[in-house]
């Protein structure tokens, strides 16, 4: 999977210049008409999320975490397709903290070190909360992990961590110890029917453009 497919490194303050074609003022890549329909049909908010439901209580650390009402740090383990780039993408755009996003396909500890270091200035100023988006984190090594320690620690960052791999077996324990563990469902059947039906309908899918027979639908 291209890692700027779905986002691209977010740059600190006083960091060199991202390359052209680096994503949105979130670390995200800009949503445009013609993007494809998974990325046109996010949710925008969380009543659009679908299939994980055991997260979605009122005071759960999910809706806590979209709305920034507590400054913790969260790994999302799921498998692929259920929700954690998407959630990742409303805690973006839910709150007034910074943002900034980074894959642990192409990030290193430079450039982990550079976001901590903006956010520690930024935290000294006055400046707005930094949350860490880093997708992928089971791919970081050891080192890369240890690198983000200290700064969860003090919350100098929030940590907001997606993985495909048991954390337990992937992610180092320290790490692990200072985060909120969520785990996400997969998709049932009904819950992709319901997903397909929205993209189907809604303006920023198909608008209604086509129909589906239930055959093709099933």
């Amino acid at each position: 999977m291209q890692s700027d497919a779905l986002f691209s490194l977010g740059e600190p303050a006083g960091a060199p210049s991202a390359p052209a074609g680096s994503g949105g003022a979130d670390g995200f890549t800009e949503v445009g008409p013609d993007s494809p329909l998974p990325v046109r049909m996010r949710p925008a908010n969380l009543d659009e999320l679908v299939g994980q439901e055991h997260l979605l209580a009122p005071g759960a650390p999910l809706r806590q975490l979209v709305s920034g009402g507590a400054p913790m740090s969260v790994i999302l383990w799921g498998p692929p397709g259920s929700g954690k780039t998407t959630i990742a993408h409303l805690v973006a755009r839910a709150t007034d903290r910074r943002f900034v996003a980074m894959s642990a396909l192409s990030a290193g500890v430079k450039d982990v070190r550079a976001v901590i270091d903006s956010a520690r200035r930024q935290r000294r100023s006055g400046g707005p909360q930094t949350v860490l988006f880093i997708d992928e984190v089971h791919r970081f090594s050891k080192t890369q992990q240890d690198s983000l320690l200290a700064a969860v620690e003090d919350r100098t960052v929030t940590l907001l961590a997606a993985t495909t791999e048991n954390p337990y077996f992937s992610v180092i324990s320290p790490l692990l110890s200072r985060c909120v563990l969520l785990t996400l469902q997969p998709l049932d059947d009904e819950a992709v029917r319901g997903l397909l039906r929205r993209a189907v309908t809604d303006e920023r899918g198909l608008g209604g453009a086509l129909a589906l027979e239930p055959a093709a639908e099933d």
